[in-house]
């Protein structure tokens, strides 16, 4: 299963954000298991390096992004998903319209997210860490 894993999951990991750390390490984790393929884009790296770094400084983020490339498979993001964000008048937040059409384009059956809300506009299923490991491990 092809799983989509928004910024926001990568930065609680990256930055041990309690209460959903738990659970959203888990998430990552299953790029060990080979059931799941798990995916991200360039924009939720460059989301959780800024955090990360922020907290933890350059040479550790770079660790961290390193160490996350490694296990995990990277979309893309090219001119037609941006055209389609801005033509689809449903999204409002830009940088969660490219999420989406990334996570399209590489045939991603979930988002997984700890802010629901921000994929209102989604055609694909959305989840937060929790709601996956119950439904899916």
């Amino acid at each position: 299963m092809k799983i989509f894993v928004d910024a926001n999951v990568i930065v609680s990991v990256f930055n041990k954000e309690y209460p959903v750390f738990p659970n959203s390490s888990r998430i990552l984790s299953l790029a060990d298991y080979s059931k799941f393929e798990v995916f991200t884009s360039p924009l939720c790296l460059a989301i959780a390096f800024y955090f990360s770094e922020k907290k933890s400084g350059n040479e550790m983020a770079r660790k961290k992004i390193e160490l996350l490339c490694r296990n995990i498979s990277i979309t893309d993001t090219n001119q037609e998903m941006v055209k389609k964000t801005i033509s689809n008048k449903k999204i409002h937040d830009f940088e969660d319209g490219l999420e989406y059409y990334s996570a399209l384009k590489s045939n991603c059956k979930c988002i997984i997210t700890e802010d629901k809300g921000d994929f209102y506009f989604s055609e694909i299923e959305v989840l937060n860490s929790q709601e996956f490991i119950e439904n899916y491990f």
